[in-house]
């Protein structure tokens, strides 16, 4: 049985190549029995040859970057290019063959329409990092269906977001048997755990030597369409376990939207009072 905990993967807070992943932005994700090819293809990535380690995937992404002129924005356009290159190879591990993509893309991911496909008959786990102040997020999909997702380990989402809470607690994540945040546990590297669950799940043992030794075959991932949204939620419960929950619809948005643009592109009048009424006496004395 395998027993990896958080602490094997101690070694990523010294690592080097660790340090550029989590500061620029990554996602890592294992794919069971597709071939680097079909999971690119699945990715509608262009092929681009192929790298010798991260040296070389990193090669390779740093010269698309140089070639796509970022500062497109002006009074009223912002605009970046989240296209990049993805680098992917074959690994084998105690549960069989899987594909392992890196891609050093903000924490973008791969698109779930694209996991779900990949994951048909078998098994995607993926985690990421967006760079800077860091989202560190899971996803572990199931022939077509996401069972787990998280930020925080006790508050997770998907089909079975409880199914894998033994599992969370084994590695190392401070949670009681119910799943709930546990206070008296102690403190956990999470990245480390994540690393920790991800080999639980796969067979697959990630080390600095696998990643920068691997032979990558690499594709341009091109920009995904944004994706339509009806609505924004807060659903935010502070330390006193007090929530504060919102939801605004698209429309309510627009509205306002067009609300608070017209009051400021309204022209401001500016109004002066009335002289002070003259006391009735001097008006008499006046004349």
């Amino acid at each position: 049985m395998n027993l990896v905990t958080a602490h094997d993967y101690a070694w990523i807070r010294t690592s080097p190549l660790f340090r550029h992943m989590t500061g620029s932005g990554y996602t890592l994700t294992l794919i069971q029995g597709r071939t680097p090819r079909e999971v690119l293809r699945a990715m509608e990535a262009e092929p681009v040859g192929t790298g010798a380690g991260t040296a070389g995937l990193l090669e390779a992404d740093d010269a698309h970057r140089a070639d796509v002129d970022y500062d497109y924005w002006d009074e009223s356009y912002d605009y970046w290019d989240e296209s990049y290159v993805a680098g992917a190879f074959n690994a084998r591990g105690e549960m069989g063959d899987w594909t392992l993509v890196l891609g050093f893309d903000g924490g973008l991911g791969i698109a779930h329409a694209c996991v779900e496909t990949l994951s048909q008959g078998g098994r995607v786990v993926a985690h990421s990092t967006n760079g800077g102040k860091p989202i560190d997020l899971f996803h572990w999909f199931e022939d077509g269906e996401l069972r787990t997702t998280f930020e925080v380990p006790s508050a997770r989402d998907g089909n079975t977001p409880d199914e894998l809470v033994p599992l969370l607690r084994e590695v190392g994540f401070p949670l009681t048997p119910d799943g709930e945040h546990d206070e008296s546990a102690p403190d956990v590297d999470r990245k480390a755990a994540v690393l920790a669950l991800t080999e639980r799940l796969t067979g697959i043992r990630v080390t600095e030597s696998l990643l920068q030794d691997a032979t990558y075959e690499l594709g341009l991932v091109p920009e995904q369409p944004a994706e339509e949204w009806t609505g924004v939620v807060i659903d935010i419960t502070d330390a006193h376990g007090e929530r504060l929950y919102r939801e605004w619809t698209y429309d309510e948005i627009a509205t306002a939207t067009e609300r608070a643009r017209a009051e400021a592109n309204a022209p401001v009048v500016i109004t002066y009072g009335a002289p002070p009424a003259m006391d009735h006496s001097e008006h008499e004395a006046g004349g």
